[in-house]
């Protein structure tokens, strides 16, 4: 179905970073790929080859073959090629281009020209086959990342292709929409289409996959079967810099401190009167300062809600903070939070990555300033990219920037949404490190993730929101940790079962 025969790209922009260098490689008919690699290696960049976005969308320099069912792409256009090759990408937002669902779903079709009974008949066998009839008629700004996940997938699904290329699809859903996209892979695969994953969560992919491609600095490094990846012991994978094959029975790596002033909430409230979705009421709630702070729970729970309303971020936010004697409205709160949001690109804003982080900063010295920041970027590994264009970059270099620029404000409490989105293993465990030196500098974290590794890593409270109220927290204790291992149980053991 594809074929590459001595395939190179460089952007142009001119580096030859995230490129891709002499790739040779057949994918067949009906076959599942998983690309993995450290952030960088160049996964994207390879999926935008089979999709027809390079040459078409980027530009640079491209030499070798690249077929699609015989047929050379270059000779292809483009919206013949959009016929053959869905796409799914890690931000669905970024491939919307309705205002509700139904309209999105049926796009790709009209594009198409196609008559309108059988466009009819399209979307209906999706919502079928996908199990999206809940989800019809409705405004896509009020769902969740699991839900806009999905219509992208049917999005896709409706145009009946022959591949389906998915970048990084799991990096800002939790364990039940992880599951709802393996559904939706499992129905694909049964269905006989060439699928190929890009993806830095690699336990969830593992039941479907017939090969893994392992890059690196944009060369094809190594391939594995399915059962020989499976053989892999940790050390291996930490040495490849790939994520846990079972990031769910991980150890706890860091205690709460023996005692904490408190951070006082009182009537925090929210409401999304305009798009209908849950509220958010905590009448009252005490939390411990100077800690790392998970809040976790399912999509749609209220926990970007809360921290935006902790930053005082929107003009309806309510409620009291207080927080070292002094009480904040939601007014005076950016005075002492930062946070960094699930999308990153709404808060890059600069012309190059070092600025990036000086723009964070007081600038009352600027030698010193732009020392401390390159400091930074050592320890983020983006020395090499301190000139280079923020918006240029990577998902996973775009989010250690935020994360760099989280460090250099100097505020006292810092939100992070999602913050190792798009990470691999050594740039989660750099930005972990760096989340625990904040700690230690007494700043007071909130970490809004599904990331089990991360949670276990570095976190050392655990704050539960379910339908916008806090089901519980407590410190990262025994009992914690139980209660989170029976959070993602029936995840282990749907993955125990597809691993038999």
């Amino acid at each position: 179905m594809i074929v590459m025969k001595d395939v190179s790209f460089t952007y142009g922009s001119g580096g030859s970073d995230n490129g891709l260098h002499n790739i040779n490689l057949q994918i067949k008919d009906g076959e599942t790929i998983l690309l993995c690699g450290e952030s960088g290696c160049g996964k994207t960049t390879l999926t935008r080859l089979i999709n027809g976005l390079i040459p078409y969308f980027y530009e640079g320099e491209l030499t070798g073959e690249i077929f699609l069912n015989g047929q050379e792409v270059q000779t292809i256009p483009l919206y013949q090629i959009a016929e053959k090759v869905g796409s799914v990408f890690q931000n669905p937002r970024t491939q919307f281009y309705n205002v509700d669902t139904t309209s999105e779903i049926v796009f790709g079709c009209e594009n198409m020209a196609l008559p309108v009974e059988e466009i009819m008949e399209r979307l209906e066998r999706t919502s079928d086959s996908l199990q999206l009839h809940g989800l019809l008629g409705r405004s896509l700004f009020a769902l969740s990342g699991g839900e806009k996940q999905k219509i992208a997938c049917a999005s896709a699904d409706a145009i009946h292709p022959d591949i389906v290329v998915l970048d990084e699809p799991s990096s800002n859903l939790d364990i039940s929409s992880i599951r709802d996209l393996t559904s939706v892979i499992h129905y694909w695969k049964n269905q006989k289409k060439t699928i190929i994953v890009s993806e830095h969560r690699l336990y969830y992919m593992l039941p479907y996959v017939d090969r893994i491609i392992y890059l690196k600095q944009g060369r094809i490094q190594k391939e594995f079967t399915r059962e020989e990846f499976l053989c892999l012991r940790s050390s291996d994978l930490m040495e490849l810099g790939l994520r846990s094959l079972n990031p769910f029975a991980l150890p706890v790596e860091s205690e709460m401190k023996t005692k904490s002033s408190r951070l006082i909430f009182k009537d925090f409230f929210y409401s999304y009167e305009k798009h209908g979705q849950v509220n958010l009421a905590i009448p009252e709630l005490q939390l411990p300062q100077g800690e790392v702070i998970g809040i976790i729970g399912n999509n749609g729970a209220g926990k970007t809600t809360f921290a935006r309303c902790l930053c005082g971020l929107d003009k309806a936010a309510k409620g009291i903070i207080d927080y070292k004697g002094e009480r904040y409205s939601a007014k005076r709160r950016h005075h002492i939070s930062y946070m960094v949001m699930q999308d990153v690109n709404h808060q890059l804003f600069t012309e190059d990555v070092l600025s990036e982080l000086l723009l964070s900063m007081e600038g009352r010295d600027e030698a010193a300033d732009e020392s401390f920041a390159k400091e930074i970027l050592k320890g983020l590994d983006l020395s090499a990219k301190s000139e280079t264009h923020p918006m240029s970059l990577s998902g996973g270099e775009k989010q250690r920037v935020a994360i760099g620029s989280a460090v250099t404000c100097g505020k006292e409490i810092l939100i992070f949404d999602e913050p190792t989105s798009g990470l691999d293993y050594r740039h989660m465990l750099e930005a972990a490190n760096n989340l625990k030196h904040l700690q230690q500098q007494g700043k007071s974290l909130f970490l809004i993730t599904h990331d089990p590794e991360l949670i276990y890593k570095c976190c050392t409270y655990l704050l539960f929101l379910e339908h916008g109220r806090v089901l519980w927290h407590r410190p990262l204790d025994k009992k914690a940790e139980q209660l989170l291992h029976d959070f993602f149980e029936e995840e282990r053991k749907e993955l125990k079962a597809a691993n038999a």
